[in-house]
C-alpha cells in the first residue's frame, strides 16, 4: 500500500496549538531591549498573563529604584525578586538585555551596577509562574530568577542542595539581611542567622532532619519544591517527600502563593486572593518555626531581635521587639535592632554614691536572655539575688527561678525572649533611679547630690576660686616688684657726659674712683703732674685698673685739648672713662712694667671724671731679660695751659741696641710723637713702621716752638 504524504497545511493545524501555548506562557525579549527608572509608570516586562512584571519598581524613598519582579495585579506590587545589592538604584538607571552579557543594569552615569554574564543570550521572556529566563538559539536555560532567588519562592521553583535564600534587611531596606535559608549539601534544609558583613553562620535554629540516616532512612534531602499547588515539602533521594508543615491551602485558580524568609527570621506561607480588590491581603498559611523567640538560641549573635532587647511572639506568630525598661533602640527607625542602656553603667560611676541610692531593679517575669550569664549561685534566694546583683558593678540582669537558682548577666544581652515555659521566673533589671540624667540627652548620668554633697562640691569650689585669686594676687604683686626694681636701678645709673658719649667713653664718677682704688691707697708711680694708683673695678668681672690723679693746674680748656688728642690717634681703641676693658698686669706693682706696648690718654681734673684710651703697639713682645721702660712725655704751653696729656709707653729694648743708628731713629720718632703742634705727630700706625725702619724718619722739628722755659 502506497503511503500518501498529508498535505502540508496538517503540520500547520498540528504546530498551532503549540505556538499558541507558548504564545501564552511567555513574553519574549528581543536582544538590545532596554528599560529605563523614571517613575513610577515606567515601562516593565509583563508575563502573558500580567501577574507578574520585571522591570523598576519605585521605593518609598525618592528618585530610588529596585530592578526586580512583582505581582503585578496586586494593589501593594510585592516584589517576589530583586537584583542583590548593597543599595537601590538612583533615577536614570537602565537595564538593557545584550548578547554576550545578558542583562547588564547600569548607573545614570553609565557605570555598570550588576549583570547576569550569561555568554550568548538570544532572548529572555517572562513566563506566567514569575520566572525571567535567559536562552541561547539552542533553547538552553543561560540564567532564570528562580535558580537566583532572593529571598522569595514561588510554586513551581524547585531549590537544589546549595540553594540560599537570604532575607533582606528591612521591610523597606533591600540590602542583606541577618538571616538565611539554606539547603545543605547533605540535604538537611537550615535556617540560621549570619555574622554581617559575611555569610558566616551561627547555629542553626531550625533543621528539617532530612539528613542520611534521619528518619530511620539513608536518603538524604535532594530539593525543595514549591508545587503548582502550592505545596511545599522536600523531596528525599528516593523521592519520598517530607512537608515543611501540615496545612490547607487554596486554589491557585482563586489565589496566588509565595514563601517568604522574613526580615525577622521567620519563613512563611502566604495566600492572596485572585481579584481586583483593593481590600486582599497576605495571610499566612504556616511558617517554620512555629515559635521564633523560643527556637533562636544561638550562642553567638544577637538572636532573633537586636542585643539587650526581648523577643515577644504576635498572634500572627511573628515576632516583636521591644526594649526593657530604660533602653532605647539604637536606630530609632529600626524596630527589630540592639538596644543601648540610656545611661551608664560602671564601677567608677557606682563609687560616687551607694548603689541602693543610684540604682533600681525593673521586675520582668518568664523573660531569660540565655547566654549572657557570668555567675550562677546555688542555692541561693531571691533576696541575696537582687542584693547580690545590686552590689556587682559588672551586673546588669538577675535572673532568678526554679526556686534556689540565681544567674548574674552582664551586657551586652543575646537572645532575649519572653517564655512561659520559664515557669514564672523573674528578671532583675537594673536601671537608674529617674533623678539621674539619661544619655538621649547627650549628657552624663549624674546623680542628684543631696545636700551634704552639695556643700563639699561648693566648698571645693569656693577653695579653687580662693586659691586662683591668692595666686593671681601673688603674680600680680611680683610683677610690679620686677618693675619697680628695674626702674630704680634705671634712675640710680650714673648720666653719660656728652663729650664721653660723644667719644663712646664711659663717665666714672669721683666717687667711683675713690672707692675703685680704695681711697688712693696703692701708689704705682709717679709722673711730672701727676701720681697713678692700683684700683679694681667690678664690671663683668673684677677688672684691674691704673688711675692717674692730675694736678690742678691744668686749665679749664684741657677738655678740647684732650678730645683733640684723642681723635688724631684714629686707630686707637676707646674703651671708656678711666676703664681698662683689658686685664692690665699688675701684679708686679710698677706701672712701668705693666703698661708694656700701650699708649693711654688720662685727664684728670679735680674731682672730676677721667677719661682714658688705649692702644696696644704692635710689636713684638720681649723676653723675660729685656727691661721694659716707661716714659712720660708731657709737653704743656708756656702759661701753664696743656695742650696735650699723653702717657706714651713704648716697650724698647736697650740691650738690642747695638747700633747707634737705631737709637737715633728710636729718639727722633719720640720727638715726633711729643710735637707740641698735635697736627704734626705721626699715627700710631706710621710711628710703629718709623721705629721698625719700614719709613724713612725725618729729622723732626723742635717740640716747644711756642713754650717758654725758665
Amino acid at each position: 500500500m502506497a503511503f500518501v504524504h498529508p498535505p502540508p497545511f496538517v503540520f500547520l493545524l498540528i504546530l498551532l496549538p503549540i505556538s499558541a501555548v507558548a504564545q501564552n506562557d511567555a513574553s519574549y525579549v528581543n536582544v538590545g531591549s532596554s528599560l529605563t527608572a523614571t517613575d513610577e509608570n515606567s515601562t516593565s516586562w509583563l508575563s502573558p498573563s500580567g501577574d507578574f512584571a520585571f522591570g523598576f519598581s519605585p521605593l518609598n524613598q525618592k528618585d530610588l529604584f529596585l530592578l526586580s519582579i512583582w505581582f503585578a495585579k496586586i494593589p501593594d506590587k510585592t516584589v517576589v525578586w530583586y537584583a542583590r545589592l548593597d543599595n537601590p538604584v538612583p533615577r536614570g538607571s537602565k537595564v538593557e538585555l545584550i548578547t554576550d552579557r545578558g542583562l547588564v543594569l547600569t548607573g545614570p552615569q553609565n557605570d555598570e551596577l550588576w549583570t547576569t554574564n550569561s555568554t550568548g543570550t538570544l532572548f529572555g521572556f517572562m513566563n506566567n509562574t514569575g520566572n525571567f529566563v535567559l536562552e541561547d538559539s539552542n533553547f538552553n536555560k543561560l540564567w532564570e530568577s528562580f535558580k537566583n532567588p532572593s529571598d522569595t519562592m514561588l510554586p513551581a521553583q524547585i531549590m537544589e542542595r546549595g540553594g540560599v535564600l537570604s532575607s533582606r534587611r528591612s521591610e523597606i531596606n533591600f540590602s542583606k539581611g541577618r538571616f538565611q535559608l539554606q539547603l545543605g549539601d547533605d540535604g538537611n534544609l537550615v535556617l540560621h542567622t549570619i555574622n554581617l558583613p559575611t555569610d558566616n553562620p551561627n547555629e542553626a535554629y531550625y533543621e528539617s532532619h532530612t539528613t542520611a540516616g534521619d528518619s530511620g532512612t539513608s536518603s538524604p534531602g535532594e530539593q525543595l519544591v514549591f508545587n503548582e499547588s502550592g505545596y511545599m515539602y522536600l523531596r528525599r533521594e528516593n523521592n519520598q517527600r517530607v512537608a515543611l508543615r501540615q496545612a490547607r491551602v487554596g486554589s491557585t485558580a482563586d489565589f496566588y502563593f509565595r514563601a517568604t524568609l522574613n526580615f525577622d527570621e521567620v519563613f512563611t506561607q502566604y495566600s492572596h486572593p485572585r481579584t481586583s480588590n483593593a481590600n486582599g491581603s497576605w495571610n499566612p498559611i504556616w511558617s517554620v518555626p512555629d515559635n521564633i523567640c523560643v527556637a533562636s538560641n544561638a550562642k553567638t549573635g544577637s538572636g532573633t531581635c537586636g542585643f539587650n532587647s526581648i523577643c515577644t511572639l504576635k498572634p500572627d506568630r511573628r515576632p516583636m521587639c521591644t526594649c526593657p525598661k530604660g533602653y532605647s533602640f539604637l536606630d530609632p527607625n529600626d524596630p527589630y535592632g540592639t538596644c543601648k542602656p540610656d545611661f551608664i553603667q560602671g564601677c567608677e560611676e557606682d563609687e560616687l554614691s551607694p548603689v541602693k541610692d543610684l540604682y533600681s531593679f525593673e521586675v520582668l517575669t518568664n523573660t531569660d536572655w540565655p547566654f549572657s550569664d557570668y555567675a550562677y549561685m546555688k542555692p541561693y534566694t531571691e533576696d541575696q539575688c537582687r542584693k547580690s546583683c545590686m552590689e556587682d558593678c559588672m551586673c546588669a540582669v538577675a535572673i532568678f527561678r526554679l526556686g534556689d537558682s540565681c544567674w548574674k548577666k552582664k551586657l551586652p544581652l543575646s537572645n532575649g525572649k519572653v517564655d512561659s515555659s520559664l515557669n514564672g521566673g523573674k528578671a532583675f533589671i537594673k536601671i537608674r533611679n529617674n533623678n539621674s540624667i539619661t544619655l538621649a540627652d547627650d549628657r552624663l548620668p549624674i546623680p542628684k547630690p543631696d545636700n551634704k554633697n552639695q556643700n563639699n562640691l561648693i566648698l571645693m569650689w569656693s577653695m579653687l576660686l580662693g586659691g586662683s585669686v591668692f595666686v593671681n594676687i601673688i603674680l600680680i604683686v611680683a610683677i610690679c616688684l620686677g618693675v619697680f626694681f628695674i626702674y630704680h636701678k634705671r634712675l640710680k645709673r650714673p648720666i653719660l657726659n656728652v663729650d664721653a658719649v660723644e667719644m663712646n667713653l664711659r663717665c666714672f664718677t669721683y666717687k667711683e674712683l675713690v672707692e675703685a682704688t680704695d681711697g688712693y691707697k696703692e701708689e704705682l708711680g709717679r709722673g711730672a703732674f701727676g701720681i697713678v694708683y692700683k684700683g679694681a673695678i667690678q664690671m663683668s668681672s673684677n677688672v684691674l685698673v691704673a688711675v692717674k690723679k692730675l694736678d690742678s693746674l691744668f686749665q679749664e680748656n684741657s677738655d678740647k685739648e684732650f678730645k683733640t688728642e684723642v681723635t688724631k690717634v684714629l686707630h686707637g681703641r676707646l674703651l671708656g672713662d678711666s676703664c681698662w676693658k683689658k686685664k692690665l698686669p699688675l701684679s708686679n706693682g710698677k706701672v712701668d712694667s705693666s703698661l708694656n706696648g700701650g699708649k693711654a690718654f688720662i685727664k684728670i681734673r679735680n674731682n672730676n671724671s677721667i677719661t682714658l684710651a688705649d692702644d696696644r703697639l704692635p710689636i713684638p713682645k720681649p723676653d723675660n731679660k729685656n727691661q721694659n721702660n716707661l716714659i712720660l712725655m708731657w709737653s704743656m704751653l708756656l702759661g701753664g695751659s696743656v695742650f696735650v696729656n699723653i702717657i706714651l709707653i713704648v716697650a724698647i729694648c736697650l740691650e738690642a741696641l747695638d747700633d747707634r743708628r737705631k737709637l737715633v731713629r728710636f729718639v727722633m720718632v719720640a720727638i715726633w710723637c711729643i710735637q707740641e703742634d698735635p697736627f704734626l705727630r705721626p699715627t700710631m700706625r706710621r710711628a710703629t713702621h718709623m721705629l721698625e725702619g719700614v719709613v724713612e724718619v725725618p729729622v723732626p722739628p723742635s717740640p716747644y716752638p711756642y713754650s717758654k722755659t725758665s
